[in-house]
């Protein structure tokens, strides 16, 4: 057993945890920053700029979902191959999860030039706003590989504890992309006005930027590193390629049902008006400072879970699953505190006018009230993905995202306006909550 695996075992949870976790929330947190001061570069652009990228975020949050998703199947695999002492089933994981994600890579590039139009005629009849989020899309769409496969690397390196280099990646890929949004969008340096696209083009810089990182890491380290990426390890095992797309499918589908969700309200709230849809928009790009920093947690946690469940360590499972909780609870406390008091304050970082405050006060204050409650749902879902159970993580999600928060907010819609589609998101919150609480227990004394 190595170090490592010697510190997965026995090291303390908390402290563990802690090591594991801080990293990627810091990382999480400058992710958030990012996608911040992105949005509010492309607002001085104006309501159809900021319109139009809203309305592209389904397609791009696509795209993550694709990465990640798959990434967590890897990451799965992985750990619980590590924790069992199968060296070279995490290998043919490792080598096979970054060539699938290439393949990846490919199909997204016909889905960009085919979707991106079709998509957003969906939802406007605007030639403005199509045009630029057209620039936009096929950019960030076509070019995607720079995060399907660097998100790849990413979840193998997290599955074998090393998350030191998880957070310079995302670290420096989104400093890169800051530093590179004003330049491209409104033209400095003797670069280009690129508007939208300029955007588009700082994102995938970013992103290109972390993948070669990854790549002159790994060759320069490959020897120290306990999970090996070769060539001779791509074997397209049946069983390894199972594992992968069981946690993998489910997982992307969880990631993705923003996407599904986020096209679904901006169809209900444009009846009231079209501010109504960049609220909506405002409040995803806020929402991230909540929940990346959680997301953080999770993925501290997942090698825990997977790699003790492999050992064959419960008790240190379910106490990994106590403490991860306890942080995630405390990050929506926050949360849930800022939305209360300075939502007015939140909303000018997107210079909002009069209307739009009139709009999103009241819609913030209504929706924070499910945050905590949501602790539940997000940590006990990413439980599940290191556990290597994908359909009970995709339950959950179903429930936050989809199954209850769509018809619920159609049918108070009719009775309330607008104000049901934000009353949706805590209601929707809770029962997923309820659900996974019941489906952990039952898991847990499985196990």
């Amino acid at each position: 057993m190595n170090s490592n695996q010697e510190r997965m075992k026995n090291k303390p949870i908390f402290a563990l945890l802690v090591s594991m976790a801080l990293p990627m929330m810091f990382s999480m947190m400058i992710q958030s920053l990012y996608n911040i001061i992105d949005s509010i570069f492309v607002a001085k652009l104006g309501n159809d700029a900021f319109t139009a990228v809203s309305l592209i975020y389904p397609l791009q949050n696509l795209v993550l979902a694709v990465a990640v998703g798959f990434g967590i199947g890897v990451n799965s695999c992985i750990a619980i191959a590590t924790g069992s002492q199968d060296k070279n089933r995490a290998n043919i994981a490792a080598s096979t999860g970054v060539v699938l994600s290439i393949i990846h890579s490919a199909l997204f590039v016909l889905f960009g030039l085919l979707a991106t139009k079709p998509f957003l005629r969906m939802f406007t009849d605007n030639d403005t706003i199509i045009t630029m989020g057209s620039q936009y899309g096929y950019i960030v769409l076509c070019l995607s590989f720079g995060c399907l496969v660097q998100v790849c690397y990413e979840k193998i390196f997290q599955s074998i504890g090393n998350m030191t280099i998880t957070m310079i990646v995302l670290s420096v890929g989104a400093i890169i992309n800051i530093i590179l949004d004003p330049i491209f969008i409104f033209g400095y340096f003797g670069c280009p006005a690129l508007g939208v696209a300029g955007a588009a083009v700082a994102t995938v810089c970013g992103q290109i930027s972390g993948l070669i990182i990854y790549l002159v890491y790994y060759k320069k380290r490959k020897d120290s590193i306990p999970v090996s990426i070769d060539k001779k390890y791509v074997v397209f095992d049946k069983g390894i390629i199972k594992q992968l797309y069981a946690v993998g499918i489910p997982s992307s589908i969880m990631i993705a049902l923003p996407s599904i969700l986020i096209s679904s309200l901006n169809s209900m709230l444009v009846k009231f008006s079209a501010l109504h849809v960049s609220v909506l928009g405002i409040y995803y790009k806020l929402q991230t400072f909540i929940y990346l920093p959680s997301g953080g947690i999770v993925q501290g946690m997942r090698p825990i879970v997977g790699f003790n469940y492999g050992a064959g360590e419960i008790k240190r499972v379910k106490k990994t699953l106590d403490v991860s909780l306890l942080f995630t609870v405390i990050i929506m406390l926050v949360g849930t505190a800022l939305s209360l008091i300075i939502p007015k304050q939140l909303l000018l970082m997107f210079n909002a006018d009069a209307k739009m405050l009139e709009i999103g006060i009241p819609a913030l204050r209504i929706i924070s009230l499910g945050f905590i409650i949501s602790s539940f749902g997000v940590i006990y879902s990413g439980a599940f993905e290191a556990l290597g159970q994908g359909m009970p993580s995709l339950i959950i999600s179903l429930l936050r995202q989809l199954v209850v928060i769509l018809p619920l907010s159609f049918v108070l819609s009719k009775f309330m306006g607008a104000t049901g589609v934000w009353m949706s998101f805590p209601i929707s919150e809770a029962i997923a909550s309820i659900v996974s609480i019941v489906l952990m227990r039952r898991a847990l004394k499985r196990l």
